[in-house]
Order: structure tokens, then C-alpha cells, then sequence
């Protein structure tokens, strides 16, 4: 059989080695117009903040690495037409700009995503800089090196993770976001405010409900000024953090998309054309709680789909068990988790779905030092499943997030995770855990309820 593999992405990375793993013999040729493969993004920050010193340790693999395994790699080789009727494609050689036409009995998408650049007039100032791949982590690491005052457009996790590097090396940030919070998509406006007074403390400048209509540059102060609907800011520099769009041109009309041009595939990652697979930013994943398809460009997500495409090609072999987009950061010491609805997202799916939040040390005060942890967990008040859960904490409770995570695919209820079997050791939590403790107090809160009622 003969694979081919359109973008070298997390995903393409994680099928080239699945496949060849277990298939040794499989003539795999991927296609890659770019000139590195497998670029952590989520690097970024902290190669900026100085975590990490060098850029290139933010790839985990290299066209090398896979040509041993056995792929034919072609690197700066872009992909013009796929025809899916016929299983060809088309592509040049960026380097000789000679025409290749290929052919394909499997083809896997993993063309990933790029960055939104919003329709707005100055945006192509040469300081006004984008952030996803490596060469725009070059530029934004180059630049800044000699501009001091850095605003950052908008509030998911890169623009916060961006906002803390650079506040942690004597720059003057500021952070605008159109929303009323900040990391909407995975916390609620209550924790979203705990983040924002973090930020506030370390020198960030945080502009809620304000969005930028319009760059433009004063070449007297050698600014660039920043209007909003609300009032204009200037900076040396600023980069744009709002958001990603799936790349999916070639397959447009040949397969199914969302109305935002991301591919949908079903559970064992394929299109709706069987011998073509999606994987990563470029298509939708399974969302458990909402138990609909959604728009989630998580490298924890491409990685799975892309190693069970790997396995898929051969058959029906292993299905997608979905995401609960379970995410977390590190933020001026402290540790942002969350993972499936958030309480607001829960409501506006329908769902009667309601919150408690824990608020306590996370282990006994006569240890010798212990730290305060605030929990969010959502849950459906008819079916008493778990919706989602927030956690923040200078106490590492990213992992807790993982276990709500697994809560959420298992579908326990509040129930069961109050009284689910967890260690007890004065090191590390009190004789119930704080996931027990806040599960109990949503339990409580239904019985009051229900006792009210009565």
C-alpha cells in the first residue's frame, strides 16, 4: 500500500512513525512545504521567557528521523492540487519549482492550521508580528530584543503564556482582549478573574471588552499605535494571538467540512471519502462532553489522531475515544488546569448544569508549608455527570486536571467521585482528596436543594 502524507505536522509526525512501527513494509512519501517538521509551538513562551534556551529544542523529531524509519521525506515541497477521484496529486519543488505528480492508495491531512490574521487596516506593519511556527518565534524573539514596551492581541493561551515571558523579562506588557475574560474557551469569568489579578500583580496592563479596529504607526515616537472601540494604546511592538484557522483549501469540495472549513472525520479518523484520514488542526475532534464535533487545535489532540491513523489505514482497527480538551499552563508560579465545559459553555449547550467551587489548602495546615487550591467543577444537575473542572493553584494540580479528564470520558457522576478511592498522605492531601471534597460539595448542594423543595 502506498501512503501519502500532506503536511508533517505533530499529527503527520505521529502517523509516519505509527505506520512504519508496525508496518514496516509500507512505502510512505510525505510532502512538506516547510523546512522543519514537529515545531512545539507551545515552546514559544518559554524560549522567550528564557526556560528555555534554545528554539531548536522545540523540535521533537526531524525529516531524518523519519527517512531511518523509512519515508521518503520531501521538505520544501508544496502541494498545489489533490484529486481525490483519481488519488493524485500535484506539487512543487520550492527550491527547482519543478512540477510532481503523485499517486496514492491512502492519503492522510495533516496540513494543520494557520494563524487568524484579522481583517484590519495596518495589520501588515513589519511590527506587527503573528506567533504559531518557528520562523515567527524567531522574529518575535529578534524583535523584541530591542523593544521594550510589547502589546499582545488577545487572551487564549498563548497571548497569557506570551504575556507572563515577557512581563518576566523587564518589558512592559500590555494584554487586550475582546472578550470580558481571558481564556474563555477553558475557564469561567470567575477563575478567568483570579488570572487576571495574577497578571495585574506582575506589571501586565489587562484591557477587557476592548477590540482593535485599526493599526496604525507614529513615526515621531516610533510607536505603533493600537486603536480599539474604547481608547487607543501604542507600543513598540505587538504581536497577534487571535486565534487559528484550519488549513483544508485542497480538500475543499471533496470532502465534508464545518462551516469553518475544518474536515470532519468519524471514529476511526476518516473523511467522508474512506481512503482519505484528517488529523490535527486541519479537522474537527469528538467533544464528550457536548457530545458534538468541534474546532479544538490541541497538540495533545493531533498526536492521537494522528498515531490512530496510523493505525486506521490498515482497517478499522482502533476508534477515537474524543477529547475533553484538557489543557493547563504555568503562570508566575502558579498553575492554570482545566478540562471539558466550562459552566457558561454548559448553559448555552442546554445543559442544566450548575457549579460549586472549593476553595482550601490542598494538604493538612500542620504540614510545614501548604498552599491555598481553588476548584471549579460543573456538572448536570438531571444526570449528575461531570461536565468540567478548573483548577488553580501555586500547588501542582495539572494532573488533578487529567483526572477529571478521564471522569468526564468515563462519565462518572458526582456521586462516584466523591467517594472514589484515592491516597491519602499528609504530603500530599487531606484523608479525602480535594477532587472527593469538591465532588462532596456538589452533592450537598443538590440535597439542600432537593431539601428545600420538599
Amino acid at each position: 500500500m502506498k501512503v501519502v502524507v500532506v503536511g508533517c505536522t505533530h499529527a503527520g509526525t505521529a502517523a509516519v512513525e505509527q505506520i512504519l512501527q508496525e508496518h514496516p513494509d509500507t512505502e510512505i512519501t510525505v510532502y512538506e512545504r516547510d523546512d522543519n517538521i514537529s515545531f512545539l509551538s507551545c515552546g514559544i513562551a518559554l524560549y522567550l521567557g528564557g526556560k528555555v534556551k534554545h528554539l531548536e529544542d522545540m523540535f521533537y523529531a526531524s525529516p531524518k528521523d523519519l527517512q531511518k524509519l523509512g519515508a521518503n521525506i520531501k521538505m520544501k515541497h508544496d502541494v498545489l492540487k489533490i484529486d481525490s477521484e483519481n488519488k493524485t496529486i500535484m506539487c512543487e519543488n520550492m527550491k527547482t519549482h519543478e512540477i510532481i505528480n503523485d499517486t496514492y492508495d491512502k492519503l492522510i491531512m495533516t496540513t494543520g492550521s494557520t494563524v487568524v490574521v484579522p481583517p484590519i487596516m495596518g495589520i501588515s506593519d513589519s511590527r506587527i508580528l503573528m506567533c504559531k511556527n518557528y520562523a515567527q518565534a524567531q522574529a518575535i524573539y529578534e524583535t523584541a530584543k530591542n523593544h521594550k514596551k510589547i502589546t499582545i492581541v488577545g487572551g487564549g493561551y498563548i497571548g497569557v503564556e506570551l504575556a507572563e515571558s515577557y512581563a518576566n523579562t523587564d518589558h512592559e506588557v500590555t494584554l487586550i482582549q475582546s472578550h470580558d475574560q481571558i481564556l474563555n474557551h477553558y475557564i469561567d469569568k470567575d477563575m478567568s478573574d483570579k488570572v487576571v489579578d495574577l497578571l495585574h500583580e506582575h506589571g501586565v496592563k489587562v484591557y477587557l471588552n476592548q477590540r482593535v479596529t485599526g493599526f496604525d504607526r507614529d513615526d515621531k515616537k516610533d510607536k505603533v499605535l493600537i486603536e480599539t472601540n474604547k481608547e487607543d494604546h501604542e507600543a513598540d511592538l505587538v504581536i497577534v494571538c487571535t486565534g487559528f484557522i484550519a488549513n483544508t483549501d485542497l480538500l475543499r469540495g471533496q470532502v465534508k467540512m464545518d462551516k469553518h472549513g475544518a474536515i470532519i472525520i468519524n471514529e476511526y479518523t476518516q473523511t467522508s471519502n474512506p481512503d482519505i484520514y484528517a488529523e490535527g488542526d486541519a479537522c474537527t475532534v469528538y467533544f464528550n462532553p457536548s457530545h458534538e464535533h468541534a474546532y479544538m487545535p490541541l497538540a495533545t489532540n493531533a498526536i492521537r489522531q494522528g498515531a490512530l491513523a496510523g493505525k486506521n489505514v490498515f482497517g478499522n482497527i482502533q476508534k477515537y475515544m474524543g477529547t475533553q480538551a484538557t489543557s493547563a499552563m504555568e503562570l508566575f508560579g502558579y498553575t492554570v488546569a482545566s478540562t471539558g465545559l466550562t459552566l457558561q459553555h454548559a448553559l448555552e449547550h442546554g445543559m442544566n448544569a450548575d457549579v460549586v467551587e472549593f476553595h482550601d489548602n490542598y494538604r493538612p495546615a500542620y504540614m510545614p508549608t501548604t498552599a491555598m487550591l481553588t476548584i471549579r467543577l460543573v456538572y448536570d444537575k438531571d444526570t449528575r455527570l461531570i461536565l468540567g473542572g478548573q483548577l488553580f493553584s501555586k500547588h501542582e494540580v495539572a494532573q488533578s486536571a487529567n483526572t477529571l479528564s478521564v471522569c468526564i470520558q468515563n462519565k462518572n457522576t458526582i456521586d462516584e467521585l466523591a467517594f472514589m478511592d484515592m491516597l491519602f498522605q499528609p504530603n500530599y492531601d487531606n484523608p479525602f482528596n480535594y477532587l472527593n471534597l469538591v465532588a462532596q460539595m456538589a452533592v450537598a448542594k443538590e440535597r439542600q436543594e432537593l431539601s428545600e423543595k420538599k
